[in-house]
């Protein structure tokens, strides 16, 4: 029996919807840091989300994202037979998009909620690294990213509720 390496494991998730949806059109894919190229990717789409409805709008938008991303998630998941595979980038345009919902509509503004997601994200304090580590599924691929998104979510609120962006 022929083994099947990683790389082809996740380029095949290409030959479905829902591994078109967790990928986001194959940044997924990319060697390196695909995580950081969804939410760097996901800056434009949450800044006119922003511009034509405000922070409801992304919040709701990264709750739409979280849904539709856990059933992506699953499917490639399952498909592939890897827990949380690096090729599933939907739950980075999930937090994202939720660390977005305050921050200013500058470029200062959306630098820092960049940067505030990506170390949540990457750090995985408390409860998130419980998340990454014990739930499972499509679920739990998604669920650490969200709460990345939340503790960015406050700490940019808070930031702009001190004035310190613009």
């Amino acid at each position: 029996m022929r083994r099947i390496k990683k790389s082809d494991r996740q380029r095949e998730v290409m030959s479905r919807p829902s591994g078109w949806v967790a990928s986001m059109g194959g940044i997924g894919l990319l060697p390196t840091a695909p995580g950081t190229w969804a939410s760097a990717a996901t800056l434009p789409v949450g800044w006119a989300i922003a511009w034509l409805g405000g922070p409801y709008a992304l919040i709701g938008a990264s709750l739409l994202v979280f849904v539709i991303g856990i059933w992506a998630a699953s499917q490639v998941i399952r498909q592939i037979e890897t827990d949380d595979p690096s090729v599933i980038v939907i739950d980075e345009m999930a937090g994202q998009l939720l660390t977005l919902a305050f921050a200013p509509l500058s470029w200062q503004g959306y630098l820092a909620a960049f940067l505030v997601f990506r170390f949540f994200d990457l750090t995985k304090i408390w409860p998130a690294s419980w998340l990454d580590r014990e739930v499972g599924g499509g679920f739990g691929a998604m669920a650490d990213d969200m709460l990345a998104g939340l503790y960015g979510l406050l700490v940019i609120l808070g930031a702009a509720h001190l004035g310190w962006l613009i």
